[in-house]
């Protein structure tokens, strides 16, 4: 009986071992890419041209929905003139039966009523789905989708029926110009040399994260809100970083803007629209 039990206990210390060698296996072999055959709305990937103030950004995605699997496509090429940002806005939306997954992503407002909105997301291919546990499998890379609001908000709140939140960040216009610049630069990178998505290391939370550090190294500690981000509006309002008065028990209902998205969905104004206040 003994000799049983250290032999099942080997076994058992084995397995770890396999799994590491399985997974460092998977990495030498898998290599990430920017061709397959990709989805209609993320065939192109987003690069931008920084001038001083003056940013070109191509391929920006100003898709009309339908309904989630019917829409219309369109890529364009934006101008925008850093002197003139002056805001920043964190978005969160939940997507499952408990608060825990969620996308969350950033869009950036100039004074000339121009808007731009940045997500990080994987790059799915015709057919293919989000699973988490694939995302840890090196099966998804990832991308950085530059778009107009009504598209990456509209399509969330209006046509998956997800929550939206939206919230405006407390930041200084010299931070705001180097986060901005940060994500067009890791856009560049993306397209230059592909890389996977990681459920646990690199999604649409880390990266964020990841550019705020650059830039304000130490200003969001350690949590494990990277991989449950439905939670990350809390800890951002704890941190400091949503520009609000309101108490934390309050907060979040105020900012939650699927009905005002919902009305909004045709206007020329539709950025403006969603973030009035009853």
């Amino acid at each position: 009986m003994s000799d049983g039990r250290s032999l099942m206990r080997r076994w058992l210390l084995r397995i770890p071992l396999a799994l590491l060698a399985a997974y460092a296996l998977l990495v030498l072999m898998v290599r990430p890419s920017n061709d397959r055959d990709w989805n209609a709305d993320q065939a192109r990937l987003a690069t931008a041209e920084i001038s001083g103030n003056q940013v070109q950004v191509h391929n920006v995605r100003n898709a009309r929905y339908r309904s989630v699997d019917d829409f219309d496509v369109h890529w364009e090429e934006r101008r925008y003139d850093l002197a003139r940002l002056d805001s920043v806005w964190f978005i969160v939306e939940p997507f499952a039966d408990w608060r825990g997954p969620a996308h969350t992503f950033l869009r950036f407002g100039f004074d000339d009523g121009e808007f731009l909105a940045i997500s990080v997301e994987i790059r799915k291919e015709r057919g293919e789905s989000f699973s988490p546990w694939l995302g840890l499998l090196r099966q998804y890379e990832l991308m950085y989708v530059i778009g107009d609001e009504r598209d990456l908000i509209g399509l969330r709140a209006n046509h998956r029926k997800d929550e939206v939140f939206l919230y405006p960040v407390r930041t200084t216009p010299t931070q705001m110009r180097a986060l901005f610049v940060s994500m067009l630069a890791r856009a560049n990178a993306v397209a230059e040399q592909p890389e996977f998505y990681n459920t646990l290391t690199n999604t649409c939370t880390s990266a964020i994260i990841d550019h705020i550090d650059h830039i304000a190294p130490g200003r969001v500690p350690f949590s494990l809100t990277t991989v449950l981000p439905g939670y990350t509006d809390d800890f951002a309002y704890d941190l400091g970083l949503i520009d609000t008065d309101l108490p934390r028990d309050a907060y979040r209902a105020a900012h939650r803007i699927n009905a005002r998205a919902a009305d909004s969905d045709d206007r020329d104004d539709f950025s403006q629209a969603i973030r009035a206040r009853d």
